[in-house]
């Protein structure tokens, strides 16, 4: 288990050296309600169960050429262009129902544009594709690996309906997140269920630059990158609380500490903890949590909005935020600076090669390279 008592107690230590970085930061980040920007078309890979890739079978242009999932390679078989009208464009070709079926089991193929309903694709917020002539869902059919055509099924909000479109597109998964509800669940399959994706969705509104910064690729690492971290903190979103509740985390302030002297320990998906990084929360998140801090750990849309707040705040022993770490390319190694300096340069090797090992494992599920400098 990563997340022990004495490593959660050591992992929250270094917050303290953020508290004047958070205070100038936050009031450019903590109030907004303003949704993800999204624009009408999008361009790139459409990934679905276990991260594979909608391709287009041999990079061929030939009509009725079989759409399947696939290993993603950044190819241009895989180089979607979603367009205004909802049809998913492929070398110069649309992805088609054949023969515009609308059994259960109807293949779906490669064929010249032509604006029918066989060929319109509508995305929904939990991540399916529609095609509206026939009321059913793009499917990886039978949870196939890679190589099997997709056909379309009985719409079942199942984790092989639910795809991720390029950013940008305004569809796949929840608001363009650039992380479906199914790759979320293959990247924490033992999640506890406080932590919800929707929850995650629902706190992204109030930072809209998370991981939609920097070009397609850069926007997914930023996301593995979060979610890594997130990983390793929690022991795979297990933990909700500190396992270790008896440090004093009540540091002599202006407000003390009106939970208690005991209360403000690590909570949440980054584990925030000090009293000061409560008070200093809440004030950016518009929530009393110097009051309240187990809003923290009951409430999941506010427990996410507090790490995505350290995560644009936060810059413990560095010199930046993760969020610039990751959009300015410094590359992950400054992620765990920002959030847990002490097992850097040394200080603890192999903590800090978990966070690693989970980055680049959710980079793979994500179809990005994870970039370089990724130590500390």
């Amino acid at each position: 288990m990563k997340l022990t008592a004495h490593s959660s107690i050591r992992t929250i230590k270094h917050r303290a050296v953020a508290m004047a970085g958070a205070v100038v930061l936050m009031a450019g980040f903590g109030l907004s309600a303003a949704n993800v920007a999204q624009a009408a078309s999008g361009t790139g890979q459409i990934t679905g169960y276990e991260g594979l890739c909608l391709d287009d079978r041999s990079a061929s242009t030939a009509e009725f050429n079989p759409i399947q999932v696939y290993t993603c390679n950044g190819t241009g078989a895989q180089s979607w262009t979603v367009e205004s009208n909802n049809t998913l464009e492929v070398l110069g070709m649309c992805l088609d129902v054949d023969a515009a079926g609308t059994a259960n089991g109807t293949t779906v193929d490669l064929y010249t544009c032509n604006g029918t309903g066989a060929q319109t694709w509508d995305p929904q917020s939990n991540g399916e594709l529609i095609n509206p002539n026939s009321g059913k869902c793009l499917d990886d059919t039978g949870y196939g690996g890679s190589g099997t055509q997709a056909q379309i099924w009985a719409c079942a909000d199942t984790s092989n309906q639910q795809w991720t479109l390029p950013s940008g597109s305004g569809g796949g998964g929840t608001g363009g997140f650039v992380v479906s509800q199914a790759q979320f669940n293959q990247m924490f399959p033992s999640a506890n269920s406080f932590y919800t994706y929707s929850g995650l969705v629902s706190a992204l509104s109030a930072y809209p630059s998370f991981a939609t910064t920097g070009g397609a690729t850069v926007e997914k690492q930023e996301a593995a990158a979060f979610l890594a971290n997130v990983d390793h903190e929690t022991g795979g979103l297990v933990y909700i609380n500190e396992i270790d509740q008896s440090g004093d985390y009540c540091a002599s302030e202006s407000y003390g500490c009106p939970a208690g002297t005991y209360a403000y320990y690590g909570r949440g998906p980054l584990q925030i903890s000090w009293n000061f990084n409560y008070e200093a929360a809440g004030n950016a998140l518009g929530v009393d949590l110097l009051d309240n801090p187990n809003l923290v750990s009951t409430n999941s849309a506010i427990s996410w909005e507090t790490a995505l707040w350290y995560w644009f705040t936060g810059t413990g022993g560095g010199s930046q935020t993760s969020h610039q770490a990751m959009t300015d390319g410094a590359g992950f190694g400054a992620t765990i600076e920002a959030i847990n300096d002490i097992e850097c340069n040394g200080g603890d090797p192999s903590e800090m090669q978990d966070r690693v090992n989970d980055y680049e494992s959710f980079t793979s599920i994500l179809g990005v390279s994870p970039g370089n400098n990724l130590t500390c």
